[in-house]
């Protein structure tokens, strides 16, 4: 099945995305490996559960509300819900799609090697595997449980808990979709998996194109030449790595990269090389800040909300940085712990500027702030008169600290002004309602289109819907980090 695949900007109306429901893996992750598996702590999967369910009938009611309006008390609506299967073409899943390339025999006799291969299995699993029906076989490549003839579940891979952050697993770039390369091993299967669908699912490709034709639609950063002669050292030094909560498409000819705790510099120098022999953007402004799990990607601490709206983490904005620097805290410096608290930011910005015969050079240019970048973007690329910028939790501490840690900068716009955030984050709602937001649970939303109201009825001007977020909060990402977007409406542009 061939999809559109278009995105241009970080706010245009969204209409198709790839996400996953928390799976049964997550609910077997012991406390000795959370760390590993990138968790904080182990986590209430069915309260998970629940409360991903209404991010996913909240998505169905702008993308494909077909599935949902004037639904309640539909009972095969209802056993959809219960198995967070609506098969929609617009909210697909991986699961979903998984199983439809599943079932072509020729992408199911390569990806199957490929994962047992990563995953160090015997040809005894790899051979039952590959008699194992798609449906089945797509959730146990998922869970890594395997359930036997008796009905009984063993594991035969590590979970991938991850997978729900569909975002750092792929980007789309105009029309084409770049692979992303994990920094850690343990989201190698996830990277894997998204490959398979990207090439056979979302771009319909077949098994028999040759190689140029696959690469075609496909960025895939290449290691270094040999790489494999270099020393473990050199390795770490020259480690390519690249996940999606580091990359917006802000704006047609505009790609923004972080360059943080999980995007290394070899990487985005590939992708800044990509992107420009390909002609997809102009420009590529890359955002370095300090590696800390706090902020592991660039989008735990911005978001844009509409082409002349940000939010931010304020530690990060103009006001907060000039002011340290005025300020000098030299207490603070003398103490390890307090002088760890860095929120510095470099920004350098690179230019395409065509030349004859189809080659190009590169322009550098430098910003100071983040504030300066999106000011930049509000105004030069979508031609706004003002650009507004929000602090979490109004930028008081400790509240916006505390706010930022539960994803209260990581929005997924929907369309321009009406955003996905988590409940919990209250002061950060509450500077939402002084800039005119209306303020809706999800749960409301819900509730009006199953009785059959059409979505514009009820969700009209800018707009905060908040999702319940006790368990999904405690993965550490939001609704930007859990949504890969597809294909969105371009964004009028005023110049």
């Amino acid at each position: 099945m061939s999809h559109k695949i278009k995105v241009t900007s970080e706010v245009g109306r969204l209409r198709r995305l790839l996400i996953h429901s928390p799976d049964a893996g997550i609910g077997k992750i012991v406390p000795r490996i959370k760390d590993q598996l990138l968790y904080d702590d182990i986590v209430y999967l069915e309260k998970m559960q629940q409360e991903y369910n209404e991010y996913m009938k909240v998505l169905l009611c702008f993308l494909d509300q077909d599935k949902i309006k004037g639904k309640a008390g539909d009972p095969a609506y209802a056993q959809a819900a219960l198995n967070s299967n609506f098969d929609s073409d617009y909210v697909l899943t991986i699961e979903q799609t998984l199983t439809r390339i599943l079932k072509k025999e020729d992408v199911k006799y390569l990806l199957v090697p490929s994962v047992c291969a990563i995953e160090k299995c015997g040809l005894k699993i790899q051979k039952v595997l590959l008699e194992t029906p798609a449906e089945v076989l797509a959730h146990t490549l998922i869970t890594g449980v395997l359930r036997d003839a008796d009905g009984k579940d063993s594991f035969i891979f590590a979970p991938i808990p991850n997978l729900i952050f569909t975002r750092d697993i792929g980007i789309t770039v105009h029309d084409h979709i770049l692979i992303n390369k994990p920094h850690e091993a343990a989201r190698n299967r996830e990277t894997l998996l998204f490959k398979y669908i990207a090439h056979f699912e979302l771009l319909d490709q077949s098994t028999k194109a040759d190689p140029d034709r696959l690469a075609e639609r496909v960025i895939e950063l290449r290691e270094l030449d040999l790489f494999f002669f270099s020393s473990e050292e050199e390795k770490r030094m020259k480690n390519v790595s690249i996940e999606g909560g580091d990359i917006m498409m802000v704006s047609p000819g505009h790609l923004m990269v972080g360059l943080s705790e999980r995007t290394s510099a070899m990487a985005t120098d590939y992708l800044v090389e990509e992107v420009f022999a390909r002609d997809l953007v102009q420009k590529v402004s890359v955002v370095k800040i300090p590696q800390r799990r706090a902020y592991m990607h660039i989008d735990t601490v911005f978001t844009q909300l509409r082409k002349d709206q940000w939010i931010l983490f304020s530690p990060f904005s103009k006001k907060e940085i000039t002011g340290r620097i005025k300020n000098f805290d030299f207490a603070g410096n003398l103490s390890m712990a307090h002088a760890q608290l860095v929120y510095d930011v470099e920004i350098v910005q690179f230019v395409r500027q065509p030349e004859a015969n189809g080659r190009y050079s590169v322009q550098v240019n430098k910003l100071e702030y983040l504030d300066d970048l999106f000011e930049q973007i509000s105004r030069q690329d979508f031609g706004a008169d003002h650009c507004d910028i929000i602090p979490c939790a109004g930028g008081v501490f400790p509240y916006n600290e505390r706010e930022q840690w539960t994803d209260a900068c990581n929005f997924l716009a929907i369309r321009e002004g009406v955003v996905i955030g988590y409940d919990r984050n209250i002061r950060t709602e509450e500077e939402f309602r002084k800039r005119g937001y209306a303020v809706m649970c999800s749960s409301e939303i819900i509730e009006q289109v199953e009785s059959g109201k059409d979505i514009d009825e009820v969700v009209t001007g800018d707009t905060l819907i908040l999702l319940p977020s006790a368990e999904l909060s405690r993965a550490r990402g939001g609704t930007h980090c859990m949504s890969m977007p597809l294909w969105r409406d371009e964004v009028p542009v005023l110049v």
